[in-house]
């Protein structure tokens, strides 16, 4: 089993950061890109280029199996851990700067639509358990890459900075907060995921209306939301017509109708501010 050495997974742990807010941990390795990417030293393989030992069926929508029965077959840098009952991967295409998948290795739910598998509460906890982890995981690797950027936790990085560092630490950025969790309504693979991602949706890989609205509308579910009442909407993606809505701002509201490059020209933008607040 791989693990991430010397990480709490705490899903409310203050982040355990050396003291110089430049040093990285086991994560921030596993989470970086490679040195052609804009950031610095890292190990992620760029993010356009497949995995050469990826095994596929004749069905391209089965593309997680093989990360659920054969994680070991993958290296670090595509399969962040795994355990007995889940495996945790980079998307291959990723919508956002951090975006993970969770992926449940149960076989007598993984092949279950979502709203399916967490009508059991049994194992919507196990899920939202990891979950947890994960976000928390996430939200240190955010900080790594963007609290240099941010003014709420300029106060953090300088305590971590001090030598010696305060007893207690400004509690900086909620970098959490920026993270989302939840599914797609209607999956686009058969085998049951759950999104971690952070809010920025700025990415090469988000090239089109679906991409955008599939996270920017009810069309994503957080994992929070299950189980769902039977009347819920959400249900009827396709009915309720989420991916075809006209774009809006996820950041100011700002309407778009459907000028997709207008829209694309406008995440830069609030990425900038974002990452600055």
């Amino acid at each position: 089993m791989q693990t991430l050495p010397n990480i709490k997974m705490d899903s409310t742990e203050v982040p355990d950061e050396s003291s110089s807010s430049k040093k990285r941990n086991a994560f921030s390795e596993l989470m970086s890109p490679k040195p052609k990417q804009p950031k610095p030293i890292s190990h992620q393989p760029h993010l356009s280029t497949k995995p050469t030992n990826l095994r596929h069926t004749n069905d391209r929508r089965d593309g997680l199996l093989d990360y659920i029965q054969n994680p070991t077959s993958f290296p670090s840098t595509r399969v962040i851990y795994h355990n007995a009952d889940f495996v945790v991967i980079h998307d291959l295409y990723p919508k956002a700067s951090v975006h993970l998948l969770l992926l449940p290795r149960d076989p007598s739910k993984y092949l279950l639509h979502p709203f399916d598998a967490f009508s059991d509460l049994v194992f919507l906890a196990s899920v939202r358990a990891e979950a947890a982890k994960l976000k928390s995981l996430a939200a240190k690797e955010l900080r790594r890459l963007f609290g240099s950027f941010s003014a709420s936790d300029q106060a953090y990085l300088s305590a971590m900075d001090a030598d010696p560092i305060p007893t207690t630490l400004p509690t900086g950025r909620d970098w959490a907060s920026e993270i989302m969790v939840g599914i797609h309504a209607h999956p686009s693979m058969n085998h049951l995921h759950v999104h971690i991602i952070s809010k920025d949706r700025y990415s090469d890989c988000l090239r089109h209306r679906k991409h955008y609205n599939s996270f920017s509308t009810p069309f994503f579910v957080p994992l929070d939301d299950f189980p769902l009442a039977e009347n819920d909407p959400r249900r009827h993606p396709g009915r309720e017509g989420y991916l075809k809505s006209d774009f809006v701002c996820w950041r100011c509201g700002m309407e778009f109708g459907n000028r997709f490059t207008r829209l694309k020209e406008h995440l830069k933008e609030e990425f900038e501010a974002w990452k600055k607040e």
